[in-house]
């Protein structure tokens, strides 16, 4: 009885989705290995085992009931924090900033679980609240502090990146529960009017960051290096790129961070417009689907969860292809499935599976639950 339920629950998965990931991993490994001058060390052969990971994870999150998910979102949630905590006690320290555990086989970056556990806690809380309440400004104060806990701590680390991703996507789930217009303009109005005092608050390399973005040419071998030779590489590909394995701005090390941040830059150079544009466009369905699948949703957890998940994965790919480009200041985002990353990549997978969960149960009607458990 339970083999044949498995069963049942594996003929819903929804293959589009699934297929447009494994083509946009495959993208990934390809750039990967091209950026590493044709060989599968040191990036490509452990990306291709950690997406292996994150498929075996993506399916069983996605054959997990929903209600275990509304259920545990608030336990996760505290982890999360818990695991935010430790870093900012005793975390490892690389690249100038404290965001990892040390675990001895990997390091393990505690705000990227937190960028999905916080979304599954704001869904729970919208769940719980009556339809007639969600509006009222006093039912706004604990979904802020869900979001400004965890921004404050990875802002610290300091995450700016990270930290932006998690207000929005955040208010994401806020704004479709049903807050009023005028408070968001308020909201919005209130960070314009506080912005002498973030800019104070901003570390230097910060300020260095948004003031090469107004300026890029104010210092073209120091802060501005990275966005001009990121121009550079996207315009010299041309419509269909100078080919695989070269593009002379990343393969003569011009092109810095080309695994990680810069990626889309190298891609690019090597295959041009045409295949910027295709990999956009695989970004476009994906995301599509997972406002789809969010919408069909009978439940108000799977709705909010999954539209949540959707808006996180559009910010992320809109941040890292703008940023490449110079139309944001350069924050560290990565690419989704292409850029390297162990933890993010794992990250991703398992949102990926949360919304085939929503898919697969998307007909389960869902009741309140109080409580942490």
């Amino acid at each position: 009885m339970l083999s044949y339920k498995i069963f049942h629950k594996l003929t819903q998965i929804n293959w589009t989705i699934l297929i447009v990931t494994v083509c946009i991993a495959t993208i990934g490994f390809c750039v990967l290995y091209s950026a590493a001058q044709g060989s599968l060390s040191p990036w490509t052969d452990k990306q291709i085992i950690r997406f292996c990971v994150g498929l075996v994870i993506l399916v069983i999150f996605a054959l997990i009931d929903l209600r275990f998910w509304l259920s545990q979102s608030y336990i996760l949630y505290l982890i999360s924090i818990s695991m935010l905590i430790i870093v900012e006690v005793i975390g490892y320290i690389g690249k100038g900033s404290q965001r990892w555990i040390d675990l001895y086989l990997f390091h393990f970056q505690p705000s990227e679980l937190m960028k999905v556990a916080l979304l599954m806690a704001l869904a729970r809380y919208f769940h719980n609240s009556p339809l007639e309440n969600k509006g009222q400004t006093k039912m706004l104060i604990l979904p802020f502090l869900f979001i400004s806990m965890p921004a404050i701590l990875v802002s610290k680390q300091p995450d700016l990146g990270t930290a932006i991703l998690l207000i929005l996507a955040g208010f994401s789930i806020i704004f479709v529960a049903g807050i009023r217009l005028w408070k968001i303009i308020l909201s919005g109005s209130l960070v314009l009017i506080s912005m002498p005092l973030l800019w104070k608050v901003l570390h230097q390399y910060q300020q260095e960051r948004i003031l090469t973005f107004l300026n890029p040419e104010r210092d073209p071998l120091g802060a501005g290096y990275h966005i001009l030779q990121s121009n550079i590489a996207l315009g010299s590909g041309g419509f269909w790129g100078k080919g695989f394995q070269a593009g002379s701005q990343a393969h003569l090390d011009f092109l810095p961070e080309k695994q990680t941040d810069f990626i889309f830059a190298m891609f690019c150079e090597e295959f041009g417009v045409f295949g910027g544009t295709l990999l956009i466009s695989l970004y476009i369905i994906l995301i599509s689907y997972a406002f789809r699948v969010s919408l069909k949703s009978r439940s108000a957890f799977g709705r909010y969860l999954g539209i949540g998940l959707a808006t996180l994965l559009f910010l992320y790919v809109f941040i890292n292809i703008a940023m490449v480009m110079g139309l944001v200041p350069v924050v560290g985002v990565p690419l989704p499935l292409v850029s390297y990353g162990g933890t993010s990549m794992l990250t991703f997978m398992m949102a990926l599976g949360l919304l085939m969960s929503i898919s697969i149960h998307r007909d389960i009607r869902v009741g309140r639950i109080e409580g942490l458990i």
